[in-house]
């Protein structure tokens, strides 16, 4: 019987079904346009792959590895994508493994039958002494190769994160791994011949699991390679022009930091601008985790040179407004006198504690640079910044940005405020009241008119978050659980969550929340599920009713609290439940008047850094 009748992979193409009668040029054209399908399979898994990085980022940080097992196209692949890891981000050979079936002479030759042992997949990976901390990859477009599953299967039992890469739909490889990456495209223009499309989705997606994976653990400045190991003329030209295109030194000098930091670029870069030697420098990068950005912070220097940053022209008539936190970083340019917004910019998080001084300074250049580019402006100093930021209540969070301000040339005056002061800014007609976010956390805060500010909430996910969108998903997945042991009611949720996360069955809830991509960010993002099924589901309902009255009552303890009046109090409210769910937003409303507060104007603030422009402009 054929059982590979039914794979996608296999089927035949309708649109090569006179391959033989084509001219050489209708070949061509034909194989362009097949071809030119594939990125935007790959684009479509964005972010199972998003997911991937994140994981095999994780691991490898904590010394653990990233395994490839294919046979046939799918394994030389895997192991090219792991020859090259060394030269381009100087990893250790070990640190990404390929391995095919059949051994290293089935790059060259095939070795017949290899592919069809499960127990060679296991037998590879005992070779290479697999363990807990590892990840193992299985590359199989067909998604049925028995010495990927037999490798995946032995991995899964010794603790390993397990990864399938497949190019057809429900495979079986799918139901073995923690996560599946699955790049669907479609029939070959050659039937079965998967080294074409299936080869080019399966070599773009290890392109770029590996390289953002390395992103992550530094092995880049912006968009350079510098952890590059120059074996040869030409990397030895690049190490070179990448250091001088950091330092701006000149080719002689950058050959004299590389000869005297024994070519590596990363220690000729942090040595030049922090006027150390190549001992010093390599010890800082050792402690900051190799990477750049963190080791000229700890030198006291930023990557930009003091030459430029002075060289930026004054704009008394431009002021900043930013919104920074834990997932990225608003940045509004606008016009002095008017207020009217002329440049927005958009970048990485900023909150420090979540992410470290360096990554959310560089958020901060990068949201900046971008607003003056939306404006078609050059980069200047603004008379004035307002920065709303996450993380910075302390004193030392607050020098952190000053020191920064003064380095980079920001803005002649630079006020650093919280969450609540913009959004009150932004949302009460004279900047106090009552404020409340409710997004992945929540918290409330409030300000009097004499400008006094208090808080209720906010101590996090393990500890509160009440009326957030993790508590409500997290309390969904909860219910589900209980239902499906037949300890609590019947209840949708168990159904739509098991579909909403690509799980086969309610019992994989638990590898993938506690071994697999659903970390907390992503649990919160099945709130809207919950919310939308609270319309037909009475266990979702008293969910939502439950964390929304858990909300309110949080926000009312801020008013009590703080001694503000309960009657016409005006509210600003923020976060994705607050404004994205009418239903959510009434129910908390609702409970916030069975608490006592009747809200004077409620205003919804999407853009919080619209507030920050408004105490810039005041300042």
């Amino acid at each position: 019987m054929d059982t590979l009748q039914h794979l996608q992979t296999e089927a035949r193409n309708p649109a090569s079904d006179r391959l033989d009668e084509l001219t050489s040029l209708e070949f061509v054209e034909l194989m362009g346009r097949e071809d030119a399908a594939v990125p935007a399979a790959v684009v479509a898994i964005k972010v199972a792959i998003a997911q991937a990085i994140e994981v095999v980022a994780d691991r490898l940080g904590r010394g653990g590895r990233l395994i490839y097992c294919g046979a046939g196209t799918s394994g030389r692949l895997g192991v090219l994508d792991a020859s090259e890891c060394p030269p381009t981000f100087q990893t250790n050979p070990d640190q990404v493994v390929g391995l095919i079936a059949g051994g290293p002479g089935a790059m060259f030759k095939a070795v017949e039958g290899a592919e069809d042992s499960p127990r060679l997949g296991e037998i590879d990976l005992e070779a290479v002494h697999l363990t807990a901390n590892d990840v193992v990859c299985g590359i199989a477009t067909s998604g049925r190769t028995p010495y990927v599953i037999g490798a995946v299967r032995y991995a899964r039992k010794l603790g390993a994160f397990t990864l399938g890469l497949v190019c057809t739909p429900d495979s079986e490889l799918e139901k073995e791994v923690d996560l599946c990456l699955a790049p669907v495209v479609g029939p070959e223009v050659l039937t079965g011949s998967t080294r074409l499309k299936a080869g080019t989705a399966t070599k773009l997606v290890l392109n770029t699991l590996t390289t953002g994976a390395m992103v992550r653990l530094g092995k880049t400045f912006g968009n350079l390679m510098v952890d590059l190991k120059a074996t040869n003329t030409k990397l030895v030209a690049r190490a070179n022009r990448i250091v001088r295109t950091v330092t701006e030194a000149d080719a002689a000098t950058a050959e004299k930091l590389l000869t005297q930091c024994s070519g590596e670029v990363k220690t000729a870069i942090v040595a030049h601008i922090a006027g150390v030697d190549g001992f010093q420098a390599r010890v800082k990068l050792a402690e900051c985790g190799g990477r750049i950005k963190p080791a000229l912070a700890a030198f006291g220097r930023s990557q930009v040179t003091a030459a430029r940053t002075a060289e930026r022209p004054s704009r008394s008539d431009l002021v900043l407004g930013i919104d920074g936190g834990g997932s990225n970083t608003v940045c509004l340019l606008a016009k002095r006198d008017s207020g009217e917004v002329i440049g927005r910019g958009l970048s990485g998080p900023s909150n420090i504690q979540s992410v470290g001084v360096s990554t959310a300074l560089d958020a901060l250049n990068q949201g900046i640079d971008r607003a003056f580019q939306g404006a078609s402006l050059p980069r200047a100093k603004a008379a004035a910044i307002c920065l709303g930021l996450a993380g910075v209540d302390r004193q030392e969070g607050l020098d952190v940005i000053h020191g920064w301000a003064a380095r980079e040339n920001v803005a002649d005056s630079v006020i650093v405020s919280n969450d609540a002061t913009l959004l009150l800014a932004a949302g009460t007609p004279d900047g106090w009241g009552l404020a409340v976010i409710a997004g992945t956390g929540s918290i409330a805060f409030v300000r009097k008119p004499t400008g006094e500010i208090g808080r209720c909430g906010g101590w996090g996910h393990l500890l509160g978050d009440e009326g957030s969108a993790y508590r409500i998903a997290l309390a969904a997945l909860r219910a589900a659980c209980r239902s499906f042991d037949g300890i609590g009611p019947k209840t949708a949720l168990i159904d739509a969550l098991v579909k909403k996360m690509s799980l086969p069955a309610a019992p994989d809830f638990i590898p993938a929340v506690y071994r697999g991509p659903w970390d907390r960010a992503a649990i919160a993002g099945l709130a809207p599920l919950v919310l939308e099924l609270a319309g037909t589901d009475a266990i979702a309902a008293e969910i939502v009713r439950t964390e929304a009255t858990d909300l309110a009552r949080t926000a009312a303890g801020a008013v009590t609290a703080n001694g503000l009046s309960k009657t016409g109090l005006p509210v600003a409210l923020a976060g994705g439940l607050l404004t994205n769910s009418e239903p959510f937003r009434e129910q908390f409303l609702a409970g916030l008047r069975a608490e006592g507060v009747q809200p004077g104007p409620v205003k919804l603030v999407t853009e919080p850094a619209a507030g920050a422009v408004v105490l810039a402009r005041r300042k």
